[in-house]
């Protein structure tokens, strides 16, 4: 399957402050953190996810999106 499958655009939203921005999501990598634009605020993973789309964002990273397994 090849990375056109994926949905490769999430919307994060910041849970401090609720701002939203859409991202282009990394298909080979995860991303721990993510500076808000809004706040400054450093996002990292909740407990159990393996990146900050998987935490915040509208739609999960492409790994898990393929597998189901973090990328981590």
């Amino acid at each position: 399957m090849g990375a056109s499958a994926f949905q490769l655009q999430s919307t994060l939203t910041c849970p401090s402050c609720g701002h939203r921005a859409t991202e282009t999501m990394p298909t080979d990598a995860c991303q721990f953190f993510y500076d808000c634009a809004g706040c400054g605020a450093r996002l990292k993973p909740k407990a159990g996810d393996c990146c900050v789309f998987c935490s915040y964002g509208t739609v999960p990273c492409p790994p898990i999106q393929q597998s189901g397994k973090c990328c981590g």
